[in-house]
């Protein structure tokens, strides 16, 4: 095999540190409405969703009737706390400098918050203008639908094929490799569980990695190794 000409990085919990305030906002909210969740169990079974679809989940499993309003105060209370307390994943800047790839970031988060973060965290001049927000393609094309990965696969100028894609989520790897990339779990963010490993790795990550600093090694490693898709 050739190697990757491609790396595709999620964005939160893979650059960003996110999840697990995404995960306090959220679960708070979800509690006040009738729906008892603790953070932990939030970060476990929806990090990586967008917040609409997990009201529409809730609102399957539960019955409960879940207001309209509940879209626009998360995004405000979690913008407010991201450009507070977002930081980034320890490690990534070292790792992204130890990977001779084209590279871009593709993720659910909208492109004014993936501008928010990446800049605050000083990660945004590592990979501008390839930022890309599945929230962009138009309605219902976030992960775990593969749209995104293809989008900036495409844009980017290289086969899925010849793609390696860095997902901390069940979502997101099945995103990837129903886009025909090969792909990366990450467990180094705040919301890591227990099962966060073993589940990646049954949704279809080659290897998980915990330290960002592995990454360049791994990447190396599965270059000389076909896979299998």
């Amino acid at each position: 095999m050739d190697g990757f000409d491609l790396i595709i990085f999620d964005c939160d919990g893979v650059l960003v540190d996110s999840e697990i305030i995404a995960a306090d906002v959220e679960s708070k909210l979800l509690t006040d409405a009738g729906y008892p969740i603790s953070v932990e169990e939030m970060a476990e079974r929806f990090a990586g969703m967008t917040w609409k679809n997990i009201l529409l989940q809730v609102e399957r499993e539960a019955s409960i009737p879940l207001s309209a309003s509940l879209l626009d105060k998360s995004e405000k209370l979690l913008d407010l706390r991201l450009e507070r307390d977002v930081q980034a994943i320890a490690g990534v800047e070292f790792a992204i400098s130890r990977l001779d790839l084209k590279r871009c970031v593709c993720s659910n988060s909208s492109a004014h918050r993936l501008d928010m973060m990446l800049g605050k965290v000083g990660l945004k001049k590592l990979f501008a203008p390839n930022i890309f927000s599945a929230k962009d393609l138009g309605p219902d094309r976030v992960k775990p639908k593969p749209d995104i990965f293809l989008h900036g696969a495409e844009t980017m100028g290289v086969s899925p094929s010849k793609t390696v894609v860095v997902e901390d989520s069940v979502h997101g790897i099945h995103a990837a490799r129903d886009a025909g990339m090969r792909v990366i779990g990450f467990t180094g963010a705040s919301h890591t569980y227990s099962s966060h490993a073993d589940r990646l790795t049954d949704a279809g990550a080659e290897t998980v990695i915990s330290r960002m600093k592995d990454l360049p090694g791994v990447v190396d490693a599965l270059s000389e190794w076909a896979g299998v898709l």
